[in-house]
């Protein structure tokens, strides 16, 4: 039967609706009228039109799958009210579950975040690490993970994947990092040793494949990330080395970041302006991310197999090859 991913005209939600084409899984996705499906098409994924928030168009393009991966999700953008958060990513998976409800569907997988733990103070982070999202959008991905649990308790096979940090080619959320590096402008903020848990989005697609297929994975949560969880000083070192440039070593206090931050914010933000700093960027730099995905090994196998340096330095050759970054 088919296979319904939401989400598949963006960065994770693609690549899965295209490695389950692969996989010789029969595809269908959910796409908003007039988004660019080329390279879903010559894929050969069935392409739905309709929006996630509306009960309807769930409803019409969830008929006749098995499994419905649940992908999109609104990320941080200044030019989005608190509401539209909630609407899509807590209103559109409950249009999700309904619809499965009333189809039958076998499993849906919804896709959270780790960021819902926010910054770990004791890491690394287990699934049953305490809550504590740090902006509207974290808020919302918590919110609709509980209803995804709601459904679990009521008995609706589902299955919740929370991934660490996903990177990879297609993705442009490490461009600024990676290229402020190769053009030596990069200065850490903070000492550099916090911890961030990555994932290549190839881990990610078969740790949210294994949530779809495995019958251990009904009705649990699974942390999904890296083989390793590097420091910032070890990930600027790493792309260093693959750019060809000295490792970076100017370091910068943390808190005149934080107040210039806070101030861009105030500044910004009412008039649906992307703040140039903001105290979530300068969290980039404070938090510790790492996570422990040993509940995925043992009840998945889940066994990721791009470690930091194979995949910054694809995803660097991708960004060199969209023009993105200076050839090396």
């Amino acid at each position: 039967m088919t296979v319904l991913v939401t989400g598949a005209t963006g960065f994770t939600g693609g690549h899965l609706a295209r490695s389950l084409r692969r996989r010789g899984e029969p595809v269908r996705a959910l796409v908003r009228p007039g988004s660019k499906v080329d390279s879903l098409v010559e894929a050969g994924v069935e392409i739905h039109e309709g929006q996630l928030t509306s009960a309807a168009d769930v409803m019409a393009a969830s008929r006749g799958c098995a499994v419905i991966y649940n992908v999109a999700a609104v990320y941080r953008t200044a030019g989005h009210p608190d509401k539209h958060y909630y609407d899509v990513n807590v209103g559109g998976l409950d249009n999700v579950l309904a619809a499965a409800r009333t189809h039958g569907c076998e499993r849906v997988v919804h896709c959270s975040t780790g960021g819902v733990h926010g910054h770990i103070e004791q890491p690394p982070a287990a699934e049953d690490y305490r809550f504590k999202p740090d902006d509207v959008y974290q808020r919302s991905k918590l919110e609709a993970e509980m209803h995804a649990v709601a459904a679990i308790k009521g008995g609706q096979p589902v299955s919740i994947a929370r991934p660490g940090a996903i990177y990879g080619e297609g993705d442009l959320r490490f461009l600024k990092l990676f290229k402020s590096i190769q053009q030596r402008r990069f200065m850490m903020i903070g000492s550099g040793r916090t911890r961030l848990h990555m994932v290549h989005v190839d881990d990610m697609v078969d740790g949210l494949v294994l949530c779809g297929t495995r019958p251990e994975a009904l009705g649990q949560v699974f942390i999904v990330a890296g083989p390793a969880a590097p420091t910032l000083n070890e990930i600027a070192a790493t792309t260093a080395g693959i750019v060809g440039v000295k490792v970076p070593s100017i370091h910068l206090p943390v808190w005149p970041f934080l107040a210039v931050g806070w101030a861009c914010e105030m500044a910004c933000i009412p008039f649906g302006i992307d703040p140039p700093i903001h105290r979530r960027r300068v969290g980039f730099f404070t938090h510790h991310r790492e996570f422990d995905i040993s509940k995925a090994r043992r009840l998945l196998g889940y066994a990721p197999r791009v470690d930091i340096q194979e995949g910054i330095e694809r995803t660097i050759r991708w960004y060199i090859q969209q023009g993105y970054m200076a050839p090396i």
